[in-house]
């Protein structure tokens, strides 16, 4: 034990000494370098005083040079007015020119006209012969209106007895109203939910058919009394759903209380399902038809009934049927038979198999019976078309007399207008004589309007030399303030690069400065604890080495005798692994029995393999920690940099934006610190005061704002 406290207070205190020689070389560098970013510093302050009296003299250049060229574009403007006066002169001029000669023109084409007039023209005879055929038109014209209106009467009451014929027709054909009528007067209950049904059809999710009388529509009459006495009077008022869920709501119905029945078509449709046999078989026994063939109607009636009822398997036959019946139920073994007036209802004994029938006469129709007269109904029709071709020969004539009309009228406006013409004429000579006066007045104003151009052109030419007399002062100024500008321009970039120069010589050595103090601050630090811990170990030394002497009783002057040296010498340093090869070694000779060769032999095989593995890892332990701490080293040495460089980005960036109104701002994006190749830069910008600062990005701004960012 106390050879171990005396090697750790070796260990430390040649780190001590090492980490004392470091401190001491750190602070040799430190000093020169704090003298060199001081005048750094002075010389960068020095640089940024002479730009800004730079800026300050080419900005009062430069707005000297603003207010010249301002002067300059005036004096251009002036010229540019005067040459539009003068422009509009000439326009004026040649516009004189050109209204003298048009009018000159025109008063040389109306004494021409006046020549060729002929002095005293006789037109009465043509206005005679006008006014007659005017007068024979107005009279045909006034005949042609008269039948008009007649056919227009006559059309009226054609329309009137068609509208009669078809509303009739409408009775005829609409059997639901009597339907209607007969369920009114009899279950008004049902008529009343029918009438609500059909107000509120929007409220269901699925087809729902009306009472099932109504519904029906027998193909003929005479057969109503089968599908009345096979379905109940309660399914023939009951209302037909696809739906079970339609029909609770239904049954519902706002809480009306009203007593209707309803039923719920199969999910699966039975509508088209087959017979037992087919009709053929049975025309034998004078069966006609099933009662399906007998009637009409929708796909969840006709499941419903095929499903409750078996319409599309219960035959209907005839007086022939009723003669046999014995023979029918005997040789068929039909349930349900129904002869011209009987209805037999076949089963079978549950205890003795006896086949027995039950017949009833049938019920007269009551629901399914109404009929339309058809010799009434193919005279309406009949009518009807008569009708329709009377309205299409009136239409035609119609037609006749209104292109004849038109024709009347176009030929009325021709002959107006020749008689119009026949009348100017006899007034186009007063009305040339006076024109002619009226434009000999205006041709001798326009000959008293006349412009000098020679003399304007002049005029103007004197003022455009006295603006560019003063143009060419102002521009040998501008020409001097460019010079000016240009000489200040290039001094200012030149102190710019040189004090770009020095602020990153100054950066860098700041950077090297923060980057020695931290190191110089840490040396400290681990010296200050090197020191603590070797006085430490020091005292523990002294105390060991003292009890040691007292278990050996040996005096404090005394070494220890030769054969413990020897001994000590071969085994290990630390108490722990004493025990541990004590233990190791009872073990051994716990197993000395029963000792296997090859057990022996795998085991060092294995402790060989152990110890190759253990120096194999040591080594990839000190090769990742140096990796390590040279990636350590490598990034403070490019990160720090580059921080301090964004952050001067980012100081300006925001001044740039805050001269705007506006904010924003530049900074490093790591999202993690070991994937150096995802760093990356991100700007932030914000443009309106209600806005908070968001990410630039191609689909957040503007392209103004991404162009002025």
């Amino acid at each position: 034990e106390y050879e171990n406290v005396r090697q750790q207070h070796e260990d430390v205190k040649q780190s001590r000494d090492q980490a004392k020689e470091e401190l001491k070389n750190l602070k040799e560098l430190q000093s020169p370098m704090t003298k060199k970013i001081q005048e750094t510093e002075e010389h960068f302050m020095s640089l940024d005083m002479k730009i800004r009296d730079m800026a300050t003299e080419l900005k009062d250049t430069s707005q000297k040079f603003k207010q010249r060229q301002d002067a300059l574009e005036r004096k251009d403007k002036q010229i540019e007015e005067i040459h539009q006066a003068l422009r509009m002169k000439k326009d004026e001029e040649m516009d004189r020119q050109r209204k003298i000669h048009d009018i000159e023109k025109m008063i040389e084409d109306w004494k021409n006209e006046l020549n060729t007039m002929a002095k005293a023209e006789n037109l009465q005879p043509q206005t005679d012969a006008i006014n007659n055929e005017l007068k024979k038109l107005q009279e045909e014209r006034a005949n042609i209106d008269g039948d008009v209106s007649d056919i227009k009467a006559e059309k009226i009451n054609q329309e009137r007895e068609k509208k009669r014929v078809i509303d009739r027709l409408g009775q005829l054909n609409d059997i639901m109203n009597m339907k209607e009528e007969n369920l009114k007067g009899r279950f008004r209950d049902t008529h009343s939910a029918l009438m609500w049904l059909r107000r509120n059809k929007d409220k269901f999710k699925k087809k729902v058919c009306e009472p099932i009388m109504l519904e029906l529509n027998m193909k003929d009459n005479r057969h109503a009394k089968y599908v009345e006495n096979h379905i109940s009077a309660n399914d023939m008022r009951a209302f037909v759903f696809e739906s079970q869920e339609d029909m609770e709501m239904f049954l519902m119905r706002d809480h009306q209380k009203l007593k209707v029945n309803a039923v719920c078509a199969p999910a699966e449709s039975q509508a088209e399902s087959l017979p037992s046999r087919p009709i053929e078989e049975l025309h034998r026994y004078g069966f006609f038809s099933y009662l399906r063939e007998l009637f009409d109607a929708p796909c969840p009636v006709m499941s419903y009934l095929c499903s409750q009822y078996r319409v599309h398997d219960v035959p209907v036959g005839t007086e022939k049927t009723r003669n046999m019946i014995d023979r029918v139920i005997k040789e068929t073994k039909l349930r349900h038979i129904y002869t011209a007036e009987e209805r037999y209802l076949v089963k079978v004994s549950a205890y003795t198999n006896l086949v027995f029938s039950i017949n009833a006469s049938l019920r007269a129709a009551q629901f399914l019976s109404s009929s339309v007269d058809t010799d009434e109904r193919r005279q309406l029709e009949n009518q009807q078309q008569d009708i329709n071709n009377t309205l299409k020969s009136l239409d035609m004539r119609l037609t006749t007399l209104f292109e004849r009309q038109k024709y009347l009228e176009h030929r009325d406006n021709e002959l107006r207008q020749q008689k119009k013409e026949l009348v100017e004429r006899g007034n186009r000579r007063r009305q040339l004589e006076s024109k002619i006066g009226v434009k000999y007045d205006s041709l001798k104003q326009l000959e008293q309007d006349a412009i000098n151009l020679e003399e304007e052109s002049q005029q103007a030419n004197i003022k455009i030399k006295e603006i560019n007399t003063q143009k060419a002062i102002l521009v040998s100024e501008l020409v001097r303030l460019i010079k000016n500008c240009v000489s200040l321009n290039i001094l200012k970039a030149n102190l710019s690069l040189q004090s770009a120069t020095v602020l990153a010589e100054k950066n860098r050595l700041e950077s090297e400065y923060n980057a020695a103090s931290i190191q110089l601050r840490a040396a400290e630090q681990r010296f200050c604890e090197l020191d603590e811990k070797k006085r430490v170990l020091t005292e523990n030394c002294k105390e060991l080495m003292k009890k040691a002497q007292q278990v050996c009783k040996l005096s404090p002057d005394q070494h220890l005798p030769k054969e413990f040296q020897t001994a000590f010498q071969a085994l290990p340093n630390t108490l722990e692994d004493i025990d541990a090869v004590l233990n190791e070694e009872k073990n051994r000779a716990s197993c000395f029995t029963d000792l296997n060769a090859s057990v022996v032999e795998e085991y060092n095989k294995q402790t060989q393999e152990i110890q190759q593995l253990t120096v194999f890892l040591e080594e990839k332990q000190n090769e990742l920690d140096n990796y390590k701490q040279n990636i350590s080293q490598v990034k403070e040495r490019w990160l720090n940099p580059l921080k301090m460089l964004i952050e001067q980005i980012n100081e300006k960036f925001s001044n740039f934006f805050s001269s705007m109104q506006c904010a924003g701002e530049v900074d490093l994006h790591v999202e993690n610190e070991e994937e150096y190749d995802k760093y990356g830069i991100r700007i932030r910008v914000k443009f309106h005061s209600s806005t908070e600062l968001r990410e630039l990005t191609p689909y957040h701004q503007s392209g103004g704002e991404k162009s002025v960012s």
